[in-house]
């Protein structure tokens, strides 16, 4: 399997960043009856904070008008909305759009009703904007009438999210086994080169090196790939959901077969136009491609399509770390800065140029945030039948949150990491396996760099729950793992053949042997 077939989902990963969707409730009650209450999941404007209980706030009148967009002024009259929570449905303009009207009018709160799946309407305006799904409205009609009091809350989460500790292990074990096996391969390799006196192994067919052009070029098409999916998401989300389930599948085929093969049982073999295969890999073949379809098939289903997903996508990041490589500490740096500089960018700038006020990464990741409606950020008209809002970019590590509200009505929440945020930082952690393999360091420098890289996976967390904000991962994971890199190569006193690549002794010893021969041969021909 080349390593062409991978990168198309590859671009897409770049990156998607380490987040946690906020959730609220919305508490209402009966007018002529407050002891009469029910709570009801909404997703809210993160951009404006709620109170965390109901204590010391006050209740707003909702009014009703689901039948009405709220897409222009006259479709209300400002007596009807002022000081009041209207509730308008879901549709045609953008939600900045019908906060604004609604801010117009003075109302307090807008409640976006929604038929598909809530999304966070991140918009700056000064009144609290929510999104409900249209069930809730009518279950909050039919349970409390039609003289109902609001209010908007979000009760605080636990100091520590233990999904965490799941994506932790799943990140620093992909970037461990896939490095690691990118340097048995080198030792492999090297071995060959001895035993056939040449540089070319059988082993290296499938091996795409990065070069400091190629990498430049990577990054730029990474940035490319991120625009087009912000502005033709509704598109591009089939593609890259159909890509990751072909090369996932054959990612998974790859890992699983390294340890099948080692099993000394059940190597009988069929042969087919002259060539024979292992009757178990065939089988493995369709567990895997098996694997793939139900992933595909389910991915919607919150409860247990996750693991799936983790699986696939874990499979993704150590198979990718077998065949990218970079050839020298030089293209370390420079692809690890520029993709800083990128996740930076696309995380904390782009804010401040889109209509949405939302960065372009984050509604990439959570995708754009309506269905039948203008998408606050890319302003691209919705045709009338559904389209794909409700699809999520597959190109990430997905984990449940494990203490949430105990609503019934309340979504799965999940904590999100981008597989860019293992295979970046993991293809510095694969050169330096490398590099051990070559110099002969005792995986000092491997070691060191699996360290450093849970350490910037500690510190990104650290970061997370300080900022209540998505975070740009490799913001730690790069200078964490730079950093090591560069300390243990200076302590070794050995960074100019760090920096030159892991093939600098190999290069001199062909240089030498290639010009010994010349050297005794010259007194022959005087």
């Amino acid at each position: 399997m080349g390593a062409a077939r991978l990168l198309p989902t590859a671009f897409c990963g770049l990156l998607l960043p380490l987040m946690i969707a906020g959730r609220g409730l919305l508490h209402a009650s009966k007018n002529d009856q407050p002891q009469l209450t029910k709570d009801y999941c909404i997703n809210y404007n993160s951009l404006k904070t709620l109170p965390s209980t109901l204590s010391g706030t006050s209740s707003t009148n909702l009014i009703v008008l689901t039948h009405k967009l709220l897409c222009n002024h006259s479709e209300v009259l400002t007596e009807q909305i002022k000081d009041k929570a209207v509730a308008i449905k879901r549709g045609t303009c953008t939600f900045l759009e019908k906060a604004d009207i609604a801010e117009s009018h003075g109302a307090k709160i807008l409640l976006i009703v929604s038929e598909t799946e809530l999304v966070s309407p991140d918009v700056n305006v000064s009144i609290q904007v929510a999104l409900i799904r249209n069930v809730d409205i009518l279950d909050m009609q039919k349970t409390l009438g039609n003289n109902i009091n609001v209010t908007l809350y979000s009760p605080p989460l636990p100091t520590f999210d233990y999904s965490l500790v799941v994506i932790f292990l799943i990140a620093v074990l992909s970037v461990a086994l896939g490095s690691y096996w990118s340097g048995m391969l080198e030792l492999e390799n090297l071995k060959a080169s001895a035993s056939s006196g040449s540089l070319e192994s059988q082993g290296k067919k499938e091996e795409c090196v990065l070069t400091p052009p190629l990498t430049v070029v990577f990054v730029i098409m990474s940035a490319v790939m991120l625009i087009l999916m912000y502005f033709f998401y509704k598109w591009l989300v089939y593609f890259f959901i159909a890509v990751f389930c072909l090369s996932s599948a054959m990612s998974l085929f790859s890992c699983l077969a390294v340890l099948i093969r080692k099993i000394p049982f059940g190597q009988c073999r069929v042969t087919f136009r002259n060539a024979s295969f292992e009757v178990r890999l065939i089988f493995l073949a369709g567990i895997c491609m098996a694997t793939s379809i139900v992933w595909g098939v389910f991915r919607n289903e919150d409860r247990w399509a996750w693991i799936l997903q983790d699986i696939l996508g874990a499979s993704f990041c150590i198979h990718l770390l077998k065949i990218i490589k970079l050839p020298h500490f030089k293209s370390c740096v420079i692809l690890l800065s520029l993709l800083l500089v990128y996740d930076v960018f696309f995380v904390f700038i782009t804010p401040y140029i889109t209509k949405s006020g939302q960065s372009i990464m984050v509604e990439v990741a959570a995708g754009p945030p309506g269905v039948k409606e203008k998408s606050d950020g890319n302003l691209l008209e919705a045709s009338a039948e559904r389209s794909a809002p409700h699809e999520k970019l597959p190109v990430l590590i997905k984990v449940p949150r494990l203490q949430f509200f105990s609503i019934p009505t309340c979504d799965v929440q999940f904590s999100i990491l981008g597989l860019g945020d293992i295979v970046v930082p993991g293809l510095l952690v694969a050169y330096c396996h490398r590099f051990d393999v070559q110099t002969s360091s005792s995986s000092v420098y491997f070691i060191s760099n699996v360290i450093a890289y849970a350490l910037g996976m500690v510190i990104t967390f650290v970061a997370l729950a300080l900022m209540k904000m998505p975070q740009p991962a490799l913001l730690y994971l790069a200078p964490c793992t730079l950093i090591a890199a560069a300390l243990v190569a200076l302590c070794r006193k050995e960074m100019k053949k760090f920096w030159n690549g892991s093939t600098y002794q190999v290069m001199d010893l062909t240089a030498n042997e290639e010009n010994a021969p010349t050297a005794r041969e010259q007194p022959r021909r005087q």
